[in-house]
């Protein structure tokens, strides 16, 4: 069951302007990401459902954070249907995200309280999502989409939408300005910020100074 609302992940998530997205099969190397990530002063952490027996990770990973770090929001991303988001629910996810928008699974989201983030690529999608109760819809890939010109004139007619990019986010000044030029909430970042090259020296320290730029960058450039 989530621990934390629907409301406190939003706000989390609109808070921080990142989400870190990243799997990894092994528990420990997992949780050393959460911590890194929490570390560098991230919240809501999205860990993807890609590898066999991964809703066992998470399981493990939630019963973790339950005990040693309540303040972290994890949630489930490459969620493709409501009874995959089920799983993820019972085993304590705060939010789920898709790379496309499935009906049932924002039904059964909607049905718990549980913030639902569907990936979507064009405006039709986008107002189809926000008609199911979708706060946040993830735009999916974001680069290849339109980037963050689609978002601008997305926004245009219609200025309520909140859109998060998940892929072509990197951590410069340059592609986050481009992106909360154009009116994004947020962003989702893989590998741009959990980096194979950290995974594998286990330089976790490294993820939390690249989490803290990041976190900075974008409060310098919402406070211009």
């Amino acid at each position: 069951m989530a621990r934390h609302t629907r409301l406190q992940v939003l706000n989390s998530v609109h808070k921080a302007g990142v989400v870190p997205i990243f799997y990894n099969a092994d528990f420990d190397v997992a949780r050393s990401i959460v911590i890194a990530c929490r570390e560098g002063g991230i919240r809501a952490i999205e860990f993807t459902n890609r590898g066999d027996h991964a809703h066992e990770v998470f399981s493990e990973l939630d019963r973790w954070a339950t005990s040693d770090a309540p303040d972290v929001i994890l949630g489930v991303g490459s969620v493709m249907d409501g009874p995959t988001a089920a799983l993820y629910l019972a085993n304590g996810a705060n939010f789920i995200v898709s790379p496309a928008t499935d009906d049932d699974t924002a039904r059964l989201c909607n049905r718990r309280k549980i913030a639902y983030m569907p990936g979507c690529g064009t405006v039709s999608e986008i107002a189809h999502a926000e008609e199911l109760g979708c706060e946040i819809v993830k735009l999916f890939p974001g680069d290849s989409v339109g980037g963050p010109e689609f978002v601008k004139a997305t926004r245009a007619p219609m200025p309520w939408s909140s859109i998060m990019p998940t892929g072509g986010v990197d951590g410069s000044k340059d592609s986050l300005k481009a992106w909360f030029d154009a009116g994004v909430p947020a962003v989702g970042m893989g590998s741009a910020l959990v980096s194979s090259d950290i995974v594998t020296e286990k330089a976790w320290d490294t993820l939390s100074e690249r989490c803290r730029g990041v976190l900075k960058t974008i409060k310098e450039l919402r406070e211009r």
